[in-house]
């Protein structure tokens, strides 16, 4: 079942309660934070972030799923574990060993919060393989991190293949959630390619009908 996460990155500040509202009616399955520290990536939205986070859990009971773009990757992680939030997701990049990466796993794991790896386009996917036992979910990026509305990089979807290929052949159960220009008409491409979990932002937040954005990424229209 192919499911989505919605980015609220591109969401009006003084429209966020609304936003949020009318995509839960729309039935995304979960609100997606794009947590960006200005130092990993070049923009910073790590305080509107954690405001539209706690927007969420004031408001609703859907699940937050937080995709960390920071340099400091245990600092943000307490930080949306005492808020409460469902999922982690932190950049490989951002680790400096093996030891640092399975200390975040563990952590997150321990704090009854589910855990995922994110990996950027130029980075080789086999980077993630060692530590797929240990995850809920892999994310990969098919644009570059740190900006919304961008297009998707054609290259990214063979990365997809080549990891539900290794998934499915180790017998995993790990979900594959793909981040970035994502759209009606790309959207079948990787979900062939085995993406099960689609982030999806502007093409969402900026149509005149959320329910019929989602349905579409869906491929139930």
């Amino acid at each position: 079942m192919v499911e989505v996460s919605t980015s609220l990155l591109n969401a009006k500040e003084e429209e966020i309660i609304k936003t949020i509202y009318e995509l839960e009616v729309a039935k995304t399955d979960y609100f997606h934070i794009d947590v960006m520290d200005g130092k990993f990536v070049e923009n910073n939205t790590s305080e509107k972030m954690r405001k539209y986070t706690e927007s969420i859990k004031n408001v609703s009971n859907l699940s937050i799923d937080v995709h960390l773009m920071v340099n400091n990757v245990e600092e943000y992680v307490k930080d949306y574990i005492d808020i409460g939030v469902n999922c982690i997701t932190f950049h490989i990049e951002a680790c400096k060993n093996e030891m640092e990466v399975l200390k975040q796993i563990s952590y997150i794991k321990q704090n009854n919060c589910k855990v995922g790896i994110a990996i950027n386009p130029k980075s080789d996917i086999e980077k993630v393989y060692e530590y797929l036992p240990y995850i809920h979910k892999v994310l990969i990026m098919t644009v570059e991190p740190g900006k919304g509305g961008q297009e998707l990089l054609p290259k990214t979807i063979e990365k997809i293949a080549n990891i539900n290929k290794f998934i499915y052949e180790n017998g995993y159960e790990v979900d594959i959630q793909v981040d970035g220009g994502i759209n009606n008409k790309n959207a079948k491409q990787v979900i062939e390619a085995g993406a099960n979990i689609i982030v999806a932002g502007s093409y969402i937040i900026n149509s005149e009908d959320y329910s019929k954005a989602i349905k579409i990424i869906k491929q139930k229209i």
